[in-house]
């Protein structure tokens, strides 16, 4: 099949959906399929209010229209809730197209800490947009079930992989002091609650993998911290390797990639009991420790045998995630064997469109 996957989170970010969907495509592609990435690379950008290295698309539906129709696709995803999720949304409506969606962040909590905007507008604006969906993938049991509890009709489980080939506990490691190495790796962000770990009385030194908007405030906080910056490949698993427990503070996230990338490295997580956690590092599993006390979930994680939560991280691998991508997806018209519809009958009168009736484009 071809598969086109509509992003507004794309390089150079790094972040777990990107992470997620560069790995998706590649097994999918190892599994005879051909994809296709629409992506704010391929349009005119600017900087995401109070997230500058996030890059927003300048687009119509018209000019979004006009890349799904070069590409043809025989099936499309629709991955983000951005600019341009949600002009492919639009096109896909208009045509009487099935598409899938993805829900890799719990946007409302997110929004909520950072403008205070009530939970029950975002979500009631995010069951519109993902209601109109053939499925809603999420990446966990305790979030498909905390979406269906607010109504959204289509969530089913997508979940994730890690490359069990490049974080392995085997392999080259940092110099290390003697007591243990508390290890945060992700966004610095106030909704991922990083000041919550660094504020802790803990044994020992924290590390800080990562960068955000949080990052000068917390450095002039936390000047005993061992900052890293952004890692990636095989110096991110070796920073893994090398600390005793990775701490995730999150409350809204809803998988947590770098929890099982840690665990494929042999160390175990700590985090607090909530929907992603719940998920991927389990209740009194041997993968690490859940507490509302993270304190308490440090110290006890630091307990757990380095083989086990290898062990326990196995089970999350891309191969069978990618074929629950793959089940969800549902073909578009024109691949059962109709022709596919003409951007200008859609979009002839679209804002941007040009004297001739087709859609100019803003690339």
């Amino acid at each position: 099949m071809k598969i086109m996957i509509v992003t507004d989170a794309w390089e150079p970010q790094v972040n777990g959906v990107v992470r997620t969907l560069k790995m998706t495509t590649r097994h999918l592609q190892s599994m005879g399929h051909s994809t296709h990435i629409l992506s704010p690379l391929d349009f005119r950008s600017f900087p995401c209010p109070t997230y500058p290295e996030i890059s927003l698309a300048l687009v119509s539906p018209g000019a979004v229209a006009r890349h799904i129709d070069q590409v043809q696709p025989d099936c499309l995803h629709i991955a983000t809730k951005g600019p341009l999720g949600w002009a492919a949304r639009g096109v896909a409506l208009r045509r009487g197209w099935p598409f899938t969606t993805a829900y890799h962040s719990r946007f409302p909590e997110y929004v909520h800490a950072r403008v205070r905007v009530p939970l029950g507008w975002s979500y009631a604006l995010l069951r519109r947009f993902h209601n109109a969906a053939q499925a809603t993938l999420a990446p966990t049991p305790a979030i498909v079930d905390d979406l269906r509890a607010r109504g959204f009709t289509q969530a089913r489980l997508w979940s994730r992989g890690v490359n069990l080939d490049a974080f392995t506990p085997d392999g080259p490691r940092l110099p290390r002091p003697s007591h243990p190495v508390f290890l945060y790796v992700g966004r610095l962000a106030v909704e991922k609650q990083v000041q919550k770990f660094l504020a802790l009385d803990l044994p020992g030194e924290k590390w800080v993998a990562g960068t955000g908007p949080e990052e000068a405030r917390l450095k002039r906080q936390f000047a005993d911290v061992r900052w890293f910056g952004v890692l990636g490949g095989d110096e991110l698993a070796a920073v893994y390797r090398s600390a005793d427990v990775m701490v995730f503070p999150s409350v809204t996230d809803t998988f947590g990639l770098v929890m099982a990338e840690a665990m494929d490295c042999g160390t175990p997580v700590a985090a607090y009991p909530v929907p992603g956690p719940i998920d991927v590092v389990g209740r009194d599993s041997p993968g690490g420790a859940l507490s509302d006390d993270l304190r308490a979930a440090c110290l006890a994680a630091l307990h757990k045998p380095r083989d086990g939560v290898r062990r326990h991280a196995e089970q999350f691998n891309w191969p069978a995630a990618t074929r629950q991508f793959e089940q969800a997806l549902a073909p578009l018209p024109h691949a059962r064997g109709a022709a596919p519809t003409p951007v200008t009958a859609d979009f002839g009168h679209d804002p941007v469109a040009g004297a001739d009736g087709k859609s100019l484009s803003i690339k």
